[in-house]
């Protein structure tokens, strides 16, 4: 899987169990909401202060917006 669509899928994932509406993650990030949704669907990828501002918004970490969920499986048992 591609970054970009690793990191859309992982947008939406977090956005949806925050309860967060589209509209609602761009203003706490300070986006536009046609931006966020073009994020979700891998149109386009996010700058580096972008990709801060959602994980900001979502309560996260940069970092968990492009990891991959086997990376998660392959470190549980360190």
């Amino acid at each position: 899987m591609e970054i970009r669509e690793l990191f859309a899928r992982n947008l939406r994932k977090m956005r949806q169990a925050k309860g967060l509406s589209q509209e609602e993650l761009a203003h706490r990030a300070n986006v536009d909401r046609t931006y966020v949704s073009s994020l979700e669907r891998a149109v386009y990828s996010p700058t580096i202060e972008v990709l801060e501002k959602l994980a900001r918004a979502l309560g996260s970490r940069p970092e968990d917006l492009i990891k991959s969920a086997e990376v998660d499986e392959r470190h549980q048992g360190d």
